[in-house]
């Protein structure tokens, strides 16, 4: 049985903490465990999905950190839910300088698992920040530019620009910052998805009720998103190993970019695909994503011929 989290706050720059879980091995060794933190996609906190992966991965023997973004859950930050993409990956740098200095990790043997729009970050993490010495890379987020043009129709796309032009006129006179749903299948709400798919997992993974009057996102979350190609990092991961998993009907972070970036990376790599949307990653192939993840982390960061 897998134990209860602790609960850590991670200084941040800006004065801020990081709200985290660390789950730990259910059998020490009396020596520092390999360890592997996590960060889930646009909007969503750390109870939306990541629990089962992080005690599965704790089962296994690692040392494993999920914090919630800035501004999310019970993390610091202002605006509140507000998405930017290269903030976040500078406030999970910081978590992992934390999680190398907490007792009982080695600080040598870090992995990184990205979902989604996170799957980007850890791209960009891996190919950046060499104390990293694996990572997953789950559904991710390549391309925020051509994502946008798949999901915006060309007729929409001057009266969103509008929208935006709107709301940064308005922050520069002092407003604070448009927000809208993130995912809404009613056309009378503003949102940034449409997708039913999305509406069942915010559903099956409900914020928690003291969370809930703090859901709606800034719409520069959907501006900046659009600026963000993270895929370019996929040729600088090389020598770290990267595994990529891919649902071949995803349509969310589509899996002919994914797999694009993918052939683009270096060796060590491997991928891993499923037969299924995005969302099918964290349900129905749960057992199919999460042990590739367990296998590819064990493989590189527990076997004593993995140690550099």
């Amino acid at each position: 049985m897998t134990r209860q989290p602790e609960q850590h706050w991670i200084p941040a720059e800006g004065g801020i903490g990081l709200h985290a879980w660390v789950y730990r091995p259910d059998q020490r060794r009396g020596e520092p465990a390999p360890a592997v933190s996590m960060a889930h996609g646009f909007g969503a906190i750390k109870d939306q999905g990541l629990i089962p992966y992080a005690q599965r991965f704790a089962r296994a023997g690692f040392v494993v950190i999920a914090h919630d973004h800035r501004g999310f859950g019970l993390s610091g930050g202002w605006p509140r839910n507000d998405i930017d993409p290269w903030r976040q990956i500078l406030d999970w740098r910081r978590v992992i300088t934390y999680l190398r200095e907490l007792d009982g990790v080695d600080p040598d043997r870090i992995g990184i698992w990205g979902s989604s729009y996170a799957g980007g970050h850890a791209l960009v993490l891996a190919g950046s920040d060499r104390r990293v010495k694996a990572v997953v890379s789950q559904i991710p987020t390549i391309s925020g530019y051509e994502q946008a043009l798949r999901r915006v129709a060309p007729e929409d796309r001057p009266a969103l620009q509008e929208r935006f032009n709107h709301d940064d006129a308005a922050q520069m006179h002092g407003a604070e910052p448009v927000r809208q749903a993130i995912v809404s299948t009613d056309p009378n709400e503003e949102s940034a998805y449409r997708d039913p798919a999305m509406s069942a997992f915010e559903k099956r993974f409900p914020i928690p009720p003291m969370l809930e009057h703090d859901h709606k996102i800034t719409l520069r979350s959907t501006l900046k998103a659009q600026m963000y190609d993270p895929g370019v990092w996929s040729e600088h991961i090389c020598p770290t190993p990267l595994l990529m998993v891919v649902g071949t009907q995803d349509t969310v972070t589509p899996a002919d970019l994914a797999l694009t970036a993918f052939e683009r990376a270096g060796h060590p790599k491997k991928l891993i695909t499923y037969p299924g949307g995005h969302f099918d990653a964290y349900l129905e192939h749960f057992e199919t994503t999460s042990g590739a993840a367990e296998a590819w982390f064990t493989e590189h960061l527990i076997r004593k011929d993995a140690r550099r």
